[in-house]
């Protein structure tokens, strides 16, 4: 009973009125994100985290929690009735969404979403409840070898597994570390790449680089593409779907509870990966794969519900580890740190509050999302009628004066526009700012663990394989990097064959 205590109180930690508003707050927030096209949560968080600097740090975390997760709801409304996706985990909805809405069924794709989704994230919610303190309760036999070859796997893992080419996503890695390095060495107190700048003496901070790369370098960007006008909604009528359409969608959805809850948890996995793969198992099982992409209501169900639950697991990483699973995972882990609350294993013991708080609040922000979901539809589709070269100056001017007033700093107004070219110019050619920004976040904890484990083994890099936890870890770190090697050392070997094959069929 003991044990279920802090669980508990967690709940009255949620029920206090100002948790209860700022929960409201983050989940109507995140479904505007949702349905506006190009914004997305990491950005939106990194905008807001000057606003968090006054308030209590549970509330603030509920509040970006709620953000993240509402936004995987919002995205799905465009996505259905306007075949416009505003998340890109609702990529995948507009296969079958949209042509449900076509053929005047767009209640039903609405109302199976947002049951698919209830269901992912309540489920994934329960399983973090259980996994999260079991983690972390392993990872307090985590030292300084572990932690490095575990912030080394998180860095790869993102660039490997997660969106964009491998080679671009690695580079912009390698940036973030570099930038990492500016300031004093806090070894030895020598200055690194500060120019002899007194600005830069203490190391870049992490809201202008976040609320740069992510805030203004998106509204670059996305001014510069130019979204397509949006077209008359769909009306929407009928929104429980019926019996048949339960039945038909009951595997999917529990199948896409799993496989987000996994996929979540995984270094540069989330909620767009979780969606992807969650809708091709369930074409690939199909015995009528041919539905799909013509009005399947599992098509629908198995990527919305993965990805809530992805959503929610991608906080096991991040609040038992202090590792962040992605982008937006990297921009919450520096508003912790702004909060001075360092995420890890002490976090599940030495902030319960925090801790079950948030994971609690994630319940009501769920009832709250299916609650609202359907009501609010009008409301959104009329919001993407405004113009972003309205939004766009609005969003600029906020992302100033939020930076400005969080050190009271013009330098950080500097780095804030410097950060915002810097991330048009990634989207432009293609470069993820997501990596950038979690090798940047990881920098320090990845350099300091270094160096102590060579203190710990005297020099001798093979100490980190005759540890059982580490050895493990740098096992499959080499596997994350030998992978993709073998992958196209293979499709090299075969090709030629496959040529071959098809100039004597020829």
């Amino acid at each position: 009973m003991d044990s279920l205590a802090p669980m508990i109180n967690g709940f009255g930690v949620v029920l206090e009125p100002t948790n209860l508003l700022y929960c409201l707050i983050g989940v109507v927030i995140g479904m505007l994100v949702g349905v506006l096209p190009g914004l997305g949560p990491a950005a939106t968080i990194a905008i807001l985290l000057p606003l968090t600097f006054g308030i209590e740090p549970v509330t603030a975390i509920i509040m970006l929690a709620g953000i993240f997760y509402g936004a995987q709801y919002g995205g799905t409304i465009t996505s259905v009735l306007l075949r416009l996706p505003g998340e890109a985990s609702s990529v995948v909805t507009v296969f079958d969404g949209h042509v449900m809405a076509r053929q005047g069924r767009a209640g039903t794709a609405l109302g199976i979403a947002a049951i698919g989704s209830f269901v992912g994230g309540t489920v994934s919610i329960v399983a973090l409840s259980v996994v999260a303190p079991l983690v972390a309760g392993f990872a307090l036999s985590f030292g300084p070898p572990e932690y490095t070859v575990l912030a080394l796997l998180g860095i790869l893992l993102v660039a490997t597994v997660g969106n964009g080419g491998r080679v671009k996503a690695l580079v912009a890695a390698g940036l973030g570390l570099l930038l990492a390095t500016v300031g004093r060495d806090t070894f030895t107190g020598a200055e690194r790449f500060t120019f002899d700048s007194l600005a830069l003496a203490d190391g870049l901070d992490f809201v202008p680089i976040a609320m740069g790369l992510f805030g203004i370098g998106e509204i670059l960007h996305n001014l510069e593409q130019r979204h397509r006008a949006v077209s008359g909604a769909v009306k929407v009528t009928n929104t429980w779907p019926s019996r048949s359409d339960l039945r038909q969608s009951s595997g999917a959805i529990a199948r896409g509870s799993v496989l987000g809850f996994v996929l979540g948890i995984l270094p540069g996995g989330g909620a767009t990966l979780a969606s992807m793969a969650s809708y091709a198992l369930e074409k690939r099982r199909s015995r009528t794969p041919e539905r799909f992409g013509r009005g399947a209501v599992e098509g629908v169900a198995a990527p919305e519900t993965a990805n809530n639950a992805a959503a929610t697991s991608s906080f096991i990483p991040l609040l038992t580890l202090g590792i962040p699973a992605n982008a937006t995972m990297a921009v919450i882990f520096g508003a912790l740190l702004i909060q001075g609350v360092p995420p890890g294993p002490q976090l599940v013991s030495q902030e319960p509050e925090l801790f079950w708080g948030v994971i609690n609040s994630m319940y009501i922000g769920n009832i709250l999302l299916l609650i609202m979901s359907i009501p609010l539809v009008g409301l959104f589709v009329r919001i993407l009628r405004i113009r972003p070269a309205i939004l766009a100056p609005i969003t600029v001017l906020i992302t100033l004066v939020g930076v400005y007033t969080v050190r009271n700093s013009v330098f950080d107004i500097v780095l804030v526009v410097v950060f915002g070219a810097l991330g048009y110019l990634m989207k432009k050619f293609g470069f993820e700012p997501g990596p950038l920004v979690l090798a940047f976040v990881l920098g320090s904890l990845l350099e300091s663990s270094l160096r102590r484990s060579l203190l710990l083994f005297d020099g001798d890099a093979l100490g980190f394989a005759t540890r059982p936890i580490s050895g493990t870890l740098l096992l499959l770190l080499l596997v994350v990097v030998l992978l993709p090697v073998a992958r196209m050392l293979w499709s090299r070997r075969t090709a030629p064959a496959d040529r071959e094959k098809t100039r004597t069929g020829a």
